[in-house]
């Protein structure tokens, strides 16, 4: 039995000695001394041997197995040295290649003529303000002189959540939050998305961003309005923009209209981008109505005020001569990588 543990101990180091990879060194751990090894059945011989040999065979026994376990520990970290040194050799990075430039991501068109905006109006005093866009029936209409019968209701078909709940359908709600917690006066605007529900088409959305402006103070008249709106278009369009006010109706300001620009394309003469009428419909505006002020605790018979409202989407139509909306939503990587 002597001889036959020395013959495994000396396969055995020959084995390990010879495997190159962790595969062939568990093979060759699997193969002596595993349950089912060589070792392990010469030790289950030992129950035949005498009193004297059992103690010497034991130990020698174990001096092979503990032989064997130091081969192979000694291999193993060998053989993962190894590995090591060729992974690093084989993902060795050249520091001295060029590298390459990563992607930088840019404005969407929509952002970049709003921040124009919002900069304009800071410039001329306004603060920019913020609001809820799910909102409460009476901040979104009955505050701004809409109430429940109104027939102005119908030309906005709103996206109830409740009653009493609902998507704003324009950011006027925010100045009637604004005039609920400041004093006069009040310069601001307050740009934001609105949901209506309507059919998607090229120029229709149900999701889609207003900006609308209040003034309120003293001896505010309509000619700071016409003053500051066209102020507004010559700083966003060019010096050489001109507006025309039409009268119009809203039910939160008296007198009311509509203010257009003057074709770009024709300068008035008519063309295909103004449909011929050389003048294109840019915002609502008008004098703050008496019982909008009154509904906010601001007593109209001190104060008066003015608000507009534009439509983003619109302005950055004209702006880029885009002609359907629905590309401003579809994330087209093609189109937005031209502004």
């Amino acid at each position: 039995m002597k001889e036959l543990l020395e013959k495994i101990r000396q396969e055995a180091r020959e084995a390990i000695e010879r495997a190159s990879n962790i595969d062939e060194l568990n093979a060759a751990r699997i193969r002596f001394s595993g349950k089912k090894g060589e070792l392990t059945a010469i030790l289950k011989q030992m129950g035949g041997l005498s009193a004297e040999e059992r103690p010497v065979i034991g130990q020698m026994a174990n001096e092979v197995r503990g032989n064997i376990e130091t081969w192979i520990s000694e291999k193993e970290n060998e053989l993962k040295s190894m590995l090591s040194e060729m992974k690093l050799k084989n993902e060795r990075i050249d520091v001295t290649l060029p590298g390459k430039a990563g992607k930088i991501g840019k404005k969407h068109p929509l952002s970049i003529v709003l921040n124009e905006i919002e900069e304009i109006f800071v410039g001329m005093g306004f603060d920019v303000v913020q609001g809820p866009e799910v909102e409460y029936d009476y901040y979104n209409f009955e505050a701004l002189n809409i109430p429940k019968d109104h027939p102005a209701r119908d030309t906005q078909d709103t996206f109830y959540i409740t009653d009493n709940i609902l998507l704003r359908t324009q950011t006027s709600s925010v100045q009637i939050r604004t005039m609920e917690h400041r004093k006069p006066p009040i310069r601001v605007i307050s740009p934001g998305r609105v949901y209506r529900s309507d059919a998607v088409d090229a120029t229709h959305s149900p999701l889609f961003h207003q900006i609308e402006g209040l003034v309120v103070d003293k001896g505010v008249t309509m000619a700071g309005l016409k003053g500051t709106l066209e102020v507004f278009i010559k700083a966003l369009y060019g010096e050489d923009s001109k507006v025309r006010f039409r009268p119009h109706h809203f039910p939160f300001t008296e007198p009311s209209a509509e203010m257009d620009v003057m074709c770009f394309a024709c300068q008035g003469k008519g063309c295909r981008l103004c449909k011929g009428e050389g003048w294109i419909e840019l915002l609502g505006c008008g004098m703050v109505h008496p019982k909008v002020l009154k509904n906010c605790g601001i007593d109209p018979e001190i104060y008066s005020g003015f608000a507009f409202g534009l439509g983003l989407e619109r302005v950055v139509m004209r702006r880029f001569n885009i002609d359907d909306m629905r590309l401003l939503y579809e994330n087209n990587q093609r189109f937005l990588n031209q502004f």
